[in-house]
């Protein structure tokens, strides 16, 4: 049996959690478009619903259409993510 000289042996191959640059990359581009996609829609709701909306009205509009939108888009796009790490991991075994 081999002395223990006080070092952790180190893998070769480090295994990570973290999904690859692309597909934190296309998750985050989907999010940006997610919530470009939610402004449109709160700004067109507002539009239609009040005749003379000031800018104000059609500013709440586009905010809250955007980030509900991009919230929502962001939970997808973390549990496409965890899924890939997930598939990745069981392809390695």
């Amino acid at each position: 049996m081999p002395a223990y000289d006080g070092q952790v042996p180190q893998q070769a191959d480090s295994l990570s959690a973290l999904p690859s640059t692309v597909a934190r990359v296309l998750a985050f581009i989907a999010i940006l478009v997610g919530g470009l996609a939610g402004a449109l829609i709160g700004y067109a709701l507002v539009d239609i619903q009040a005749e003379d909306a000031s800018g104000f009205l059609l500013g709440i509009g586009i905010l809250l259409g955007s980030v509900s939108s991009a919230g929502g888009t962001a939970v997808v796009a973390v549990l496409v993510l965890r899924a890939l790490g997930e598939w990745r991991e069981i392809a390695d075994k």
